[in-house]
């Protein structure tokens, strides 16, 4: 059975709203909340959330710490920390570059997290060193970056349903997932202790057709082919696409909505 094309209107609503409004709660705050126990916090900890996005991170670690806390999300984003700040108005919501973070010197935390950022840095071994820098001594960092593409069969499937419009798409999303790899880019810049595990969960979407628009504006917006393009253009082979991998959700849905395991490196280290 094939779902109905998506048919939602996202006119006049930004990227980091819809992300905000669809994505974090189903997709980033389970694993976020994994990211916060894996630190450990403890009261008087401080907290620096590096690629913050709309700052789950950031948002959920100062509620845990309470009133007083010095929680601090770093951003390259202006739209995305817009968002970060009418939600959380009360965190410390910084612009900056992660190979160049916007932390004075003296100025330390204990705990730094990144949850899904590292992957798209382009000097990433500069932004595992400034991670490091501004952690205390013995502080905490967890570090997570999703697995590939072929152990998440979901976005695969998707995935090939958009090169067929596109042509080769390289998902920076999934451009890190090698474990080794970030074992070792943490280690080269100066980390303690770092393990990294596998972390799978079963992520569930209500509204089926909000994730596929988004995915496939992600995807469409990672494409050499599609940045060649007019806007109308790209406007049109987005709902082509979209319509498109309706075909391939069937496996993935249960009556209740959009259901797949979805899985990610996390890394611990110490300062």
């Amino acid at each position: 059975m094939t779902q109905p094309a998506p048919a939602l209107n996202f006119s006049g609503v930004s990227f980091p709203e819809m992300y905000e409004r669809w994505l974090v709660q189903p997709l980033f705050r389970p694993f976020a909340e994994d990211l916060l126990r894996s630190v450990a916090l403890t009261a008087g900890n401080a907290l620096l959330d590096i690629a913050c996005g709309t700052g789950i991170v950031a948002r959920l670690a100062s509620e845990q710490l309470g009133t007083g806390a010095r929680v601090v999300g770093v951003d390259l984003s202006p739209q995305m920390l817009g968002v970060a700040r009418a939600v959380a108005p009360g965190v410390d919501w910084r612009e900056g570059n992660a190979a160049a973070l916007p932390v004075t010197v003296g100025e330390a935390f204990d705990v730094v997290i990144c949850q899904q950022g590292l992957q798209f840095f382009p000097d990433k071994p500069a932004a595992a060193r400034e991670a490091r820098r501004v952690l205390t001594p013995g502080g905490r960092a967890a570090i997570a970056t999703w697995r590939s593409l072929e152990e998440i069969p979901m976005l695969r499937d998707l995935h090939r349903v958009a090169e067929r419009h596109l042509g080769p798409v390289v998902d920076q999303r999934h451009s890190f997932g090698d474990a080794a790899g970030l074992r070792g880019l943490l280690a080269d810049a100066g980390f303690q202790d770092v393990r990294v595990e596998t972390l799978a969960r079963t992520i569930r979407f209500d509204d089926a057709k909000a994730f596929l628009r988004l995915n496939t504006m992600a995807l469409t917006g990672m494409s050499a082919a599609a940045k060649a393009m007019s806007d109308d253009e790209r406007a049109r082979v987005v709902g082509a696409i979209a319509q498109d991998s309706a075909e391939a959700l069937p496996p993935y849905l249960d009556g209740e909505g959009l259901a797949f395991e979805i899985s990610t490196n996390v890394a611990t280290a110490r300062g």
